[in-house]
């Protein structure tokens, strides 16, 4: 038995949502948008810089921007929970990786405020443990090098002449 979940491609919205934000985000959109202002600004004087000259530029680029925000946040929402996935499957397969940890997004904010103070005492028990460890390691060190010979290990000793 197959414990691997069927995998299969999003469609309809989702995929519309995916190439927009492709097409967007691209160089060429953003040239397009560009050339599109370029040119707005050079009509000005045609049309005497009138309200409607500008109301055309004000209302497209608000219409525009309403509907790629929707799309882009769609992308967003799916690109987040698919790493918050992937993160629980590693999660999961790590023997010692504590389960309790997956799906921690879905916590309140005090439950989250809460375990990132106990992670941050952990990181600092760490910290102390190990500056702990390196002065045991210096001390240790320098009590060797107090009690070593002077010469150096490439040295040998002079031969005494009879």
């Amino acid at each position: 038995m197959s414990t691997s979940a069927p995998i299969s491609s999003a469609g309809g919205f989702h995929s519309f949502a995916g190439r927009a934000s492709q097409l967007v985000g691209s160089k060429w959109a953003f040239t397009s948008a560009v050339l599109l202002i370029a040119l707005w600004a050079i009509t000005g004087p045609i049309f005497h810089y009138s309200d409607t000259w500008q109301l055309v530029i004000n209302t497209a680029t608000t219409v525009i921007t309403f509907l790629i925000v929707f799309l882009i946040q769609n992308t967003q929402n799916r690109d987040a929970r698919a790493i918050h996935l992937k993160l629980d499957e590693i999660i999961h397969a790590l023997g010692r990786a504590r389960n309790d940890m997956i799906q921690i997004e879905n916590l309140s904010d005090q439950d989250l405020q809460d375990l990132a103070e106990r992670f941050s005492k952990i990181r600092l028990d760490y910290v102390e443990h190990a500056a702990h460890k390196a002065a045991k390691i210096h001390e240790a060190l320098s009590e060797t090098a107090a009690t070593a010979p002077l010469t150096s290990p490439n040295s040998t000793p002079a031969k005494s002449k009879n």
